[in-house]
């Protein structure tokens, strides 16, 4: 069954609907943090490599940890894993409520504790992704993916704008304050599921040794490891330029914090319209080449978006990156997922989150430092081109990719 019915299908599930719910709140509140960050990271430096190494600091603690937390996912209960980040999470954005308030934070702290999210965010993403295979069943998993990420893209939509509202009264303290309660609905909503007990602890082999297991099963998989490597080049190139956005409305648009919470915004609407029109889609046949045509597309916009100083151009072209980046985003992951043995799960999705969050930290750290000597359109451009010059050599092997990940084995039932 396609089409929108797909969506009541996966929301038919008790577990996968509460959790939903959840996790629909604690993201927008996270997303109205991030901008809050970049936004309160350019107050006070004036620099893109400050906004570089801040987002630094947030996302690559996932590749430090990411292949630990994979062999936790694979071992232990999910659930708790997830519990115990979210109360270290809400934690920390009470932490930069309180010390925003007291005008006590400087940069040196705000990149501390943005570090310290990304280490709970680093352990927390690996069983957030192998988890959602248990909350609905098998057919279902292609719409429950889509409708995670338009989830996630409809908080980076709303999460701006209720951002522009709060910095209308200059208080970014109390952004952190709504993030740091939107924590509370996720945490409730993880106590109410109700799945078999041992979720997560199918195998107990030595910590090093599954760790490489999961990583030699990836790359010896010609369909996981391809699509992987063709995520790591696109978030290292392309993914890292919402980071970059707080400059880019201050420097090259003359604009204030309104604009970049409507750049965010329009990033995110673009998002959920991928998103949707992923929802729709039935089955993994011809998401290959989707995931290909996608990767070229985000491409092509961010080369508009910086050849442009007129906002009103830009704004399309933030639109067209968001919906190939979600689209791309979306088939790539429920390929992997699909494909994937069930007892490697955990460790190939962890390092799937990493490729996820850490390309966009590197390649938000380099275009921030090169942004000092280039300005912030070049370096930004250049990492577009980086992408499209690797999809043209990826699109002559997606024949042989798509036989392999939309061949779904018997493993992975």
């Amino acid at each position: 069954m396609n089409g929108f019915a797909n969506v009541g299908r996966a929301f038919a599930n008790r577990n996968y609907r509460i959790y939903a719910t959840g996790n629909a709140i604690s993201l927008t509140g996270t997303w109205l943090q991030r901008v809050a960050v970049g936004w309160l990271a350019w107050q006070l430096t004036r620099s893109g490599t400050w906004l570089g190494l801040v987002s630094f600091a947030d996302l690559f603690p996932t590749v430090l940890l990411s292949p630990w937390a994979g062999a936790l996912a694979d071992r232990r209960d999910r659930v708790r894993v997830i519990w115990a980040t979210q109360i270290i999470a809400m934690l920390q954005a009470a932490l930069l409520a309180l010390l925003t308030a007291l005008q006590l934070l400087g940069i040196l702290g705000l990149f501390a504790l943005a570090a310290a999210l990304g280490m709970a965010n680093a352990v927390n993403q690996p069983a957030r992704l192998a988890l959602i295979p248990s909350l609905v069943t098998r057919a279902d998993l292609p719409a429950a993916v889509a409708i995670n990420s338009i989830i996630f893209n409809g908080a980076r939509f709303v999460g701006p704008m209720v951002f522009g509202l709060v910095i209308a009264g200059g208080d970014v303290a109390l952004a952190f304050a709504l993030n740091a309660l939107s924590y509370v609905a996720f945490v409730v909503a993880l106590a109410r599921l109700d799945l078999p007990g041992g979720e997560g602890r199918a195998m107990r082999p030595r910590m090093l040794r599954a760790v490489a297991e999961g990583y030699l099963y990836a790359a010896r998989h010609t369909g996981i490891g391809s699509i992987l490597l063709l995520m790591a080049v696109t978030s290292l190139g392309t993914r890292g330029f919402i980071e970059m956005l707080p400059g880019f409305a201050d420097q090259v648009f003359g604009r204030g914090p309104e604009a970049l919470g409507m750049m965010t915004a329009t990033v995110g609407f673009g998002a959920i319209c991928g998103g949707f029109w992923m929802v729709r889609r039935g089955g993994v046949e011809g998401l290959t080449g989707i995931v290909f045509a996608n990767t070229l597309l985000m491409a092509a916009a961010l080369l508009g978006f910086t050849a442009t100083t007129r906002f009103a151009v830009a704004l399309p072209c933030l639109f067209l990156a968001g919906f190939g980046l979600v689209v791309s985003g979306i088939g790539a992951q429920t390929l992997v997922q699909s494909a994937v043995d069930a007892a490697m799960r955990g460790r190939v999705l962890a390092l799937y989150g990493m490729i996820f969050r850490a390309g966009p930290a590197l390649g938000a750290l380099v275009t921030g430092t090169l942004s000092s000597a280039f300005g912030l359109r070049l370096p930004v451009a250049a990492g577009a081109m980086l992408c499209a010059l690797y999809w043209l050599w990826a699109r002559l092997r997606q024949s042989a990719v798509a036989r392999e990940l939309e061949a779904v084995p018997e493993s992975a039932e």
